[in-house]
């Protein structure tokens, strides 16, 4: 929805700072396409970036609460809150008034109403800024599962915010410098909450509130997972999930601007798009939008992978069909995939390299295309998550080692055996980054925090302890992922698998009954049982697709060959010469896309290190 920016400094006064606010407010220029905003006064300075969806005419930010002729306190707020009229009305009932129909002013009041702990009465997906005048304080707040971002830097008189770290690095005080720890963060698949890759910068992590004033921080959490018993049977407990997910998607189904749902064809995104088109009509007598994205030549020169084993477009277009959808097939070809312009937005819009290559591109591309049809998409990532959909969950060699189930899997692939995106750096570099002990280290302490239920079989006790790994050390990193890209064109998705009351429900529900009928997500599959046809139901998960145009793998090629023949390349140092010529010297097979995540990441890490003009403290 919007990008917030801001800066505290409690020693001097910020009023003639214009310029330095300016430039980090300019940095999230394309999470909010809709306007800009900034307030100055004495010791804070807060910066906003419109997306409008709620109350077009009046919701414009940095927004103030006034008393007495005097202002109180301002907020700047990023995503939606889906119960604020409910809250609303409760607040006018204590005696609060309001000037707009936002929820970003609910937000504001209930923090005044209620303080700190007005965060747990907050449903949505969510970061914003309090700065309390009364107070001298600096409130930040994030959502639960932290499906919206928030970075943030302390400074000896005080601290710098922003929803990317690029508003962070628009400020003179903050060097790109990245360090050994940032770097594991970069090529880690597992994520450490809280930890940033530029040095001296944190995430605010999901479920806290943090509170910055004169007398020192405050760390607060407002929610955490927790394990209880789970007394439903199967019946009720299909039912319970049903009756919860038509709920969510009515919540967010509100918005002022045109919605749609993204519809891969798969069980996931078919369920949500099921049930917003049934809500759609009842309500509105209006047909949901639906897109889906596909390549040239994709569906008839397809070819099964060990993860993909049809495409998705048929799937959606059947969809599409059984609930009478708008649909759209959105399809992209090599040369858009290639296009340099798109493959460094993605770069810049991740502020760092990534090893996906042309699922990120499609991704970003396929936002483009959806942003000039709707402001607002419902999608069905985290359902994996929490219903136990993916397959590294269903491997004995997975779910039995020692570490991360998913860095088992990842190694599992004979491409992939000496880490994701890595095998074309040298040796000094990757013995300096240490990725198995640091694997090690970090399991340890994510396994020791998943919470337990006393009397669990070893078997459930196992799986809730993947469940919690997959959705405070998996999750974060696809969330990021998809708010970056989408949130680049001032696209907003919401995520109703996300909704805490879900995801609580869930975590405490028995693999067994998850399981019920030996299928993966066996417990949507029942909830979708009347929504979905055949085909969709029994379909089994298949990612992201991934282009398998060879044309594809001969440009990534050349782009790799020109990078080396540069002698000013600033990545060539950490790479290794030999294993790179080795790749070139090979054709590379198209439908092997693991192989091609080691030449994505290279290319990419050159981009970053060249825009971001990163010092590397190794």
């Amino acid at each position: 929805m919007c990008g917030i920016a801001g800066w505290v400094d409690f020693e001097h006064d910020l009023s003639d700072e214009r310029p330095v606010l300016q430039a980090m407010t300019d940095a999230l220029a394309n999470r909010g396409v809709d306007g800009q905003g900034l307030w100055l006064s004495g010791c804070a300075a807060l910066g906003h970036t419109r997306t409008a969806v709620i109350d077009l005419a009046g919701g414009a930010q940095p927004l103030a609460v006034e008393e007495d002729g005097r202002t109180v306190a301002v907020i700047v707020h990023n995503g939606e809150i889906y119960n604020f009229k409910q809250l609303r009305t409760e607040l006018q009932a204590r005696g609060r008034r309001f000037r707009t129909r936002t929820d970003t002013e609910v937000a504001l009041q209930a923090y005044l109403e209620w303080g700190p702990a007005f965060a747990e009465r907050l449903e949505g997906i969510f970061a914003f800024a309090i700065w309390d005048v009364r107070r001298e304080e600096l409130v930040l707040v994030r959502d639960r599962l932290g499906v919206k971002p928030l970075f943030y830097t302390r400074l000896p008189e005080g601290v710098l915010f922003g929803s990317e770290p690029k508003a962070l690095l628009a400020h003179p005080k903050v060097r790109p410098v990245v360090d050994v720890e940032g770097l594991r963060e970069l090529f880690s698949v597992a994520k450490q909450p809280g930890r940033a890759v530029f040095r001296d910068m944190a995430e605010l992590l999901p479920g806290h509130t943090l509170t910055i004033g004169r007398d020192g921080v405050r760390d607060r959490t407002y929610w955490e997972l927790t394990a209880r018993p789970h007394t439903d049977d199967l019946p009720q407990t299909v039912e319970t999930v049903r009756s919860l997910l038509h709920d969510i998607v009515l919540r967010e189904l509100v918005a002022d601007v045109p919605l749609c749902t993204a519809l891969s064809g798969g069980l996931d995104s078919s369920t949500v798009t099921a049930i917003a088109a049934d809500w759609r009509w009842k309500l509105d007598g209006e047909r949901i939008r639906t897109f889906v994205t596909t390549f040239d030549d994709y569906v008839e020169k397809f070819q099964r992978d060990d993860v993909r084993f049809a495409p998705d477009e048929p799937y959606a277009v059947e969809v599409a069909g059984h609930i009478r959808s708008n649909h759209v097939n959105i399809r992209l070809s090599p040369s858009q995939l290639m296009d340099q312009k798109d493959r460094l937005q993605v770069v810049l819009a991740q502020d760092g390299p990534a090893t996906l290559g042309d699922m990120d591109t499609s991704n970003y591309l396929t936002s483009r295309e959806i942003k000039t049809h709707s402001t607002v998409a419902l999608v069905g990532e985290v359902a994996d998550e929490i219903f136990g959909g993916y397959n590294w969950m269903f491997k004995p060699e997975c779910v039995g080692a020692d570490t991360f189930p998913w860095v088992v899997n990842e190694g599992l692939h004979p491409s992939n055996r000496g880490g994701q995106g890595r095998d074309l750096f040298g040796t000094g570099f990757l013995d300096k980054l240490d990725m198995a002990g640091h694997y090690a280290d970090t399991y340890r302490t994510a396994a020791a925090q998943a919470p337990h239920q006393e009397g669990e079989s070893p078997e459930e006790s196992r799986m809730r302890t993947i469940g919690y790994l997959t959705l405070t050390r998996w999750l974060p990193m696809l969330l990021d992922r998809s708010d970056r890209l989408s949130m680049a064109h001032g696209l907003e998705l919401r995520l109703p698998y996300a909704d805490h009351r879900l995801v609580e429900y869930l975590y405490n529900t028995p693999w067994s009954l998850k399981t019920f009928d030996g299928q993966e997500k066996s417990l949507l599959r029942a909830v979708a049982r009347d929504l979905l046809p055949a085909s969709v139901l029994e379909r089994k998960k298949s990612p992201w697709p991934v282009t398998q145009d060879p044309a594809y793998t001969r440009m990534l090629h050349a782009e790799l060959a020109a990078l080396v023949a540069d002698e000013t390349a600033p990545v060539l140092p950490y790479l290794n010469l030999d294993a790179v010529r080795r790749t070139l010297a090979e054709p590379g097979d198209a439908h092997d896309w693991p192989s091609r995540m080691h030449l994505e990441m290279a290319l990419q890490f050159n981009t970053w290190l060249t825009h971001y003009n990163v010092e590397l403290a190794i």
